[in-house]
């Protein structure tokens, strides 16, 4: 699937968060009919952040990097300026990383690793090498072009061995991958590490095609304070 499609996809559960959004102030048929910084501004009026984090909870029960994006949404014309950026940021690290499964989702990005393309592990193993040193090395260069973004790096594994097991190495593997981006000069401070084992699968685990989709890494890009305080100072009026 490609960005376009990706994006597409993405557009079409961002406008049905704005819809439950705002369902106290507009119908979705009002919502249908305007565009980015209209959808925004209805998002502000509403309370904006404060809805947005209490869909992103929700949302997270099933898929924490999804509701992280969404619990950041600031809304209004600011959001739209994040949202800008976070397009140019995602076109780029599709057209650099093949192996990456790009979304565009609200004001941030999802980025998925499975462990057969882009970022993977030798069984039993979390020490990055080969491959997919490469990849975060492309994946650091991009960083480094937008320092204003905050990223999620989330560590998951299939349902093979135990669930004790499988905890500890989502955690390595987690914490294993943002130890290589802050070793290639990528601040520190943007990163939040967490790890779920095999609690949030993508697909079966009864099939090895499913399981490989479970073996990931996966990261929630958003905006930094840094980039929402310049958002609104750019977009105030």
């Amino acid at each position: 699937m490609n960005f376009q499609e990706n994006k597409m996809k993405a557009g079409l559960r961002k406008g049905m968060v704005y819809c439950m959004t705002i369902a106290l102030l507009l119908s979705c048929s009002t919502v249908k009919n305007a565009n980015r910084a209209q959808k925004g501004g209805a998002i502000g009026a509403a309370g904006g952040a404060v809805i947005g984090g209490v869909i992103g909870n929700n949302v997270g029960k099933g898929n924490t990097a999804l509701g992280a994006i969404i619990g950041a949404v600031v809304g209004g014309a600011a959001g739209g300026y994040i949202g800008s950026r976070m397009d140019r940021q995602a076109e780029q690290i599709e057209e650099e990383i093949p192996g990456a499964e790009v979304q565009r989702v609200g004001e941030g990005i999802n980025v998925t690793f499975t462990q057969d393309a882009g970022v993977f592990f030798d069984t039993n193993k979390a020490d990055v090498k080969g491959t997919s040193a490469e990849t975060l090395n492309k994946l650091a260069g991009i960083f480094k072009e937008y320092p204003k973004s905050n990223i999620l790096v989330e560590g998951h594994t299939d349902a093979a061995g135990s669930e004790e097991y499988n905890l500890g190495l989502s955690q390595k593997r987690a914490e294993s991958v943002t130890q290589y981006l802050t070793a290639q000069g990528i601040d520190p401070s943007r990163f939040t590490t967490k790890w779920y084992g095999e609690t949030q699968p993508r697909a079966t685990n009864e099939t090895a095609e499913g399981k490989a989709k479970n073996r990931r890494v996966e990261l929630a890009i958003v905006a930094s304070e840094e980039l929402k305080e310049e958002a609104y100072k750019n977009t105030k009026g």
